[in-house]
């Protein structure tokens, strides 16, 4: 681990403070404390920035609802104190640079980073030039957490995940289906070409396929805004595919489905986290969803205590029920306040000691959450934890389990 950051980071902070303070925000939204009332001083400046706007609303929201629900809970107890600012980032670098320096003059302490990779990117040598520790719910591309993505030797050491790198949840739908023969035998595979979360998970899955003998029989690509998918579920089906793998997110996969259910193409449609939301999408016909499978690590159907506590909690507060990227937001903030906890941490501690602290803890505790048991992470900031597989049946994600 590169711990130089800590050492460093008073002359890495004041560089980056002083540069932050040029900055503007879009989409501000105001420090609060856990029941919405006045940040009163006497807790931790918990940041964070997101899609509240644009077509990823559905996942920045989600992960806002989560982690004010979370700071309610905690700051409830009575132990571990929370104040909240997050910032909408629109999914873009841009913004999310924007929202990062609102959230510097703010006085952020300790951050849930990003929403989406590309704007996680974007921002992740600022939290690491400020010594910040920031764990993303949902992050999930190795260029969040990694100076360059193709050096797995150079990570920023601040910087953490909660959620499963693009690369593990490649490897792990490959054996996933390698383990469900019953699904197919035959894959396509229908991927965004320039997006860091689509590709790295592309990559890792083709890789664990020739390995592990899978039969990739086709892959067509698209690019941003994309909306025509005629060419390439016309050549997944001429190519006999059984099984369509769509490492994408929900709005283009939206599109992919409509257009094979017009082409009477039925395959089994198999998809990972950026999936989840598809439900939700304004206007789609959530019949054209039936029977898609998707790893993740959450699902509102689950029976055990504290998964039914999470997913009524977040009903009743917000009248929907949580996805994944809820879940996994949900989960970080609890693991952060048990880190500050088992640390012995207080908000007036200087940035060094909050940060050393928080990599201490991280980097040496297990998690019990609703996305994971003894969940644990490694000095690079990836996490341990193990996928579950869901499918939607009657419009709905249950366990294909």
């Amino acid at each position: 681990m590169k711990m130089k950051k800590v050492l460093a980071a008073a002359l890495a902070a004041a560089m980056t403070m002083s540069m932050a303070a040029c900055g503007s925000a879009s989409g501000s939204s105001a420090a609060t404390s856990a029941d919405g009332a006045s940040a009163s001083g006497a807790a931790f400046k918990l940041g964070g920035s997101g899609p509240l706007t644009g077509d990823a609303a559905v996942y920045g929201t989600a992960v806002k609802n989560a982690i004010e629900l979370a700071v309610s809970e905690i700051n409830a107890e009575g132990k571990v104190q929370f104040e909240v600012n997050f910032q909408d980032d629109q999914a873009t670098g841009e913004a999310a640079t924007s929202a990062y320096n609102t959230l510097i003059d703010w006085g952020m302490q300790i951050s849930t980073a990003t929403v989406t990779s590309g704007a996680g990117q974007a921002v992740s040598e600022l939290y690491a030039n400020d010594n910040i520790f920031a764990i993303s719910p949902s992050g999930s591309s190795t260029a969040v957490i990694f100076r360059d993505a193709e050096n797995a030797a150079d990570p920023y050491g601040n910087i953490f995940q909660m959620c499963f790198t693009d690369p593990n949840q490649g490897s792990a739908s490959a054996l996933y289906l390698s383990e469900h023969p019953d699904l197919g035998s035959k894959i396509a595979i229908i991927y965004r070409n320039d997006d860091n979360y689509s590709t790295g998970i592309r990559n890792n899955f083709v890789d664990k396929a020739k390995e592990i003998g899978l039969n990739v029989v086709y892959e067509g690509t698209f690019t941003n805004g994309a909306s025509d998918f005629s060419v390439q579920i016309k050549q997944a089906n001429e190519a006999g595919a059984d099984i369509c793998f769509l490492p994408i997110y929900y709005q283009p996969a939206s599109l992919v489905l409509a257009e094979a259910a017009k082409q009477g193409y039925t395959p089994t449609f198999f998809g990972c986290d950026g999936m989840d939301g598809i439900l939700a999408q304004e206007g789609f016909d959530t019949a054209l969803a039936e029977g898609l499978y998707m790893l993740t690590p959450y699902s509102a159907d689950a029976t055990d205590e504290a998964t039914q506590h999470f997913t009524n909690a977040y009903k009743e507060k917000y009248g929907d029920t949580p996805n994944q990227f809820a879940a996994d937001a949900y989960d970080a903030v609890n693991a952060i306040a048990q880190a500050i906890e088992a640390e012995g941490l207080t908000p007036d501690a200087s940035q060094d000691d909050i940060t050393a602290g928080l990599i201490k803890q991280f980097t040496s505790m297990t998690f019990d959450g609703i996305t994971g048991t003894s969940v644990s992470w490694n000095e690079n900031g990836e996490v341990t934890k193990d996928p579950k597989a869901i499918v939607i049946k009657d419009g709905a994600y249950v366990s294909a389990e």
